[in-house]
């Protein structure tokens, strides 16, 4: 059973999320908040696995709650819930952690996929989603490493051959488990190997390092 918390200022959201993922046997609806604000206030009580975090809310919006919820429970995803005319608020949901993004308007099937796969540890991003962040990585400031071509170069350079293996497959998608299959090696070995990509690129998890390996490989 996987624990959700639905965080949206807009109550029908909240009912419809609701009434959607009641739907589903495997998904428990733990709890609502109105703001990010309350989703802090409560979210220690409900422990969720999964929060469903809108991005424009009062008091304190999704971006700034998302980068909390990450610091003080780093074991909860958080997928953004997003439109199409919040381009800076998707990337500073990245910035801050944020596991996945989907649109509002996607079918309740791919709603429920997104929950599952970020409860399992991948990365699923929506492609109308993935291709504003990437956008979003080569319009940063010049003096952001990450957007210097020479020097994401050299930041690969620092990965060894297993390191730059096992990024593609995250960059794909592949959970540790997956990817321990098709390497032959196990998921604490995958889940060690990953520990380091993330502490050399100075990302905060698989799903930047997703975004961070396409932008490579799409330039």
């Amino acid at each position: 059973m996987i624990k959700v918390m639905i965080v949206d200022d807009q109550a029908l959201i909240r009912e419809g999320l609701q009434m959607i993922l009641s739907l589903y046997n495997d998904i428990d609806i733990v709890g609502e908040a109105f703001n990010g604000q309350h989703a802090l206030d409560i979210i220690k009580n409900i422990n969720p696995d999964v929060v469903l975090m809108d991005i424009r809310m009062p008091i304190m919006d999704g971006v700034e709650a998302t980068k909390i919820i990450k610091e003080k429970y780093p074991h909860i995803k958080v997928i953004i819930l997003t439109t199409f005319n919040e381009d800076e608020y998707i990337f500073e949901g990245l910035k801050n952690g944020a596991d996945g993004y989907i649109l509002k308007d996607i079918k309740s099937e791919e709603i429920v996929k997104a929950i599952k796969e970020a409860y399992k540890g991948n990365v699923l991003l929506q492609p109308e989603v993935a291709k504003k962040v990437v956008k979003s990585f080569n319009n940063l400031n010049k003096n952001n490493k990450l957007t210097k071509q020479a020097e994401f170069e050299d930041l690969l350079k620092d990965l060894t051959q297993r390191e730059i293996e096992i990024a593609k497959l995250i960059a794909e998608g592949k959970s540790n488990k997956e990817i321990s299959r098709e390497l032959f090696i196990t998921e604490g070995t995958v889940k060690n190997h990953l520990t380091r990509i993330l502490n050399k690129l100075e990302l905060k998890n698989r799903t930047q390092l997703a975004l961070l390996i396409n932008n490579k490989i799409n330039k």
